[in-house]
């Protein structure tokens, strides 16, 4: 069992301002696997207060974004050799499968952005009206302290999608890890402190939602960045909105997969099928709307049924494994309410549906197909989170792009057909921030980010960046 004593604040480790812990339960087998301490509000404040000194008066907003990156290099090379630690604690803590890699996996990221810092400019010269005024500087600058609220899916990179970039602009960084995965965040912050990052650079505050709760409304924190619920979301754009903090939203998805009429479907439904229940569904951009042209519909589910059938449900730290165990009982529980909302909203059962036989210790759902879905039916319109897809016919390519673009989200979604540039003219027709062709097609390149109520702002690529600075422009005269 991984234990941990003190917390990650102000780039050093200290004492908690309570006794209060957090044990951390497999979701495999209910045991505890971890413990660290649960930081309070004044654990929070302490966080905020050494941001805010490392920001107002610390070398780190000085440096040049090129000795930044030098810095997050470090981070990196303390992380490399513990890869293969994370890949296991990752399953063990959040049920995510290994084959999915989702700690080591998230290495590149830093790589990513370290490189970036070598042609990002900071300050772009742009050419004054003849006679009027002289040459002009817009300057990206850091916008200050940042706090990151980050999900239990995917923890390592979801920590490092707030934490590399907001610092590599220059701010100083407080990240609230989900209280079902501490552990995982906890090895990051120890990288951060091998590294030798600045005093009051960065704190790793495991705690729960009050905690979370104190950093929205900290007027010491000038930008938050969150990713996970819609409900969450709006309540913290409401918030910040108040006072006009700076602001990204990651949340919710409700992902269409269009497949067009001419697909073939050996080749394409194994793609179709995979991104629906990565991450054991638990995954905001899963393509969890299979939209089927209505002539094929019956062929498409029966096969998409066969390929779902095939998924290994067990243990996360099997290799073999393709689905494993949900966060915890109450988000098992909510997912079996929603398949008993379909089934009561006339929706049918294709595959699965229950608990899979045999792994009666963790958090199982058998991977779940459900058929005869209207786009009008709750299961089709509310992000279930967890292995259930529903399967809705339509008439031609006009309908199934209403039919998409019919949810208040829009994050994600994928357009499948043999013809690519067909598949990218529907795809262009869509209200959603990514789309993928024949794939879900996510880079660390590519900005991520969703339309309506899936969120403000985008992580990742150049712009993931640009969020963590505010422009500022000095004019000259003529």
């Amino acid at each position: 069992m991984r234990s941990y004593d003190e917390l990650f604040i102000g780039s050093e480790w200290v004492a908690p301002a309570t006794s209060a812990r957090l044990a951390v339960r497999s979701p495999a087998t209910g045991e505890v696997v971890g413990e660290v301490p649960e930081a309070t509000t004044e654990d929070a404040d302490r966080a905020v207060a050494a941001a805010r000194r490392a920001f107002d008066e610390g070398p780190w907003p000085q440096l040049s974004m090129a000795e930044r990156a030098d810095v997050l290099r470090k981070v990196g090379a303390a992380l490399a050799p513990r890869g293969e630690e994370l890949d296991q604690l990752v399953p063990s803590e959040s049920g995510i499968p290994i084959c999915f890699a989702s700690g080591s996996s998230s290495f590149p990221l830093i790589d990513y952005y370290t490189d970036l810092a070598a042609s990002y400019v900071l300050d772009e010269v742009r050419p004054g009206r003849p006679g009027v005024t002289g040459d002009g500087i817009v300057h990206r600058a850091p916008v200050g302290v940042v706090a990151g609220i980050t999900p239990w899916n995917g923890p390592v990179m979801q920590v490092l999608m707030k934490l590399v970039p907001s610092l590599l602009a220059g701010c100083t960084t407080i990240v609230k890890p989900a209280p079902e995965t501490p552990l995982s965040a906890l090895v990051v912050a120890e990288a951060c402190e091998a590294a030798g990052l600045p005093e009051g650079v960065v704190s790793i505050v495991p705690g729960g939602r009050e905690v979370g709760a104190h950093l929205v409304a900290h007027r010491g924190v000038d930008h938050l960045s969150f990713t996970g619920s819609t409900p969450s979301g709006l309540s913290i754009a409401a918030q910040c909105g108040a006072d006009l903090r700076r602001v990204n939203l990651e949340l919710g998805g409700k992902s269409a997969a269009i497949l067009l009429e001419d697909l073939d479907l050996d080749v394409a439904l194994p793609t179709v099928a995979q991104f629906g229940y990565f991450f054991n569904g638990e995954a905001c951009a899963a393509l969890t709307r299979v939209l089927a042209p209505r002539a094929r519909y019956d062929e498409v589910v029966e096969r998409y049924c066969e390929i779902v059938a095939s998924y290994p449900v067990g243990d996360p730290l099997d290799p073999s494994t393709f689905i494993g165990p949900l966060i915890h009982e109450g988000q098992r529980a909510k997912v079996e309410g929603y398949i008993d909302i379909g089934v009561r909203e006339g929706a049918k059962v294709a595959l699965g549906g229950g608990r899979p036989s045999g792994l009666d210790a963790g958090f199982y759902v058998e991977p779940t197909v459900l058929r005869d879905v209207d786009n009008s039916m709750r299961v089709a319109r509310d992000e279930i989170f967890g292995p259930v897809v529903v399967v809705i016919p339509y008439e031609d390519v006009d309908d199934a792009v209403a039919i998409a673009n019919d949810s208040p989200l829009g994050l994600a979604g994928g357009v499948f057909a043999d013809d690519q540039d067909a598949a990218l003219a529907v795809a262009r027709r869509l209200r959603t921030g990514h789309v993928g062709i024949n794939t879900l097609g996510m880079d660390w390149v590519l900005p991520f980010g969703g339309f309506k109520q899936s969120g403000v702002g985008r992580e990742l690529g150049t712009e993931g960046l640009e969020e963590y600075l505010e422009l500022q422009c000095f004019g000259f005269p003529a």
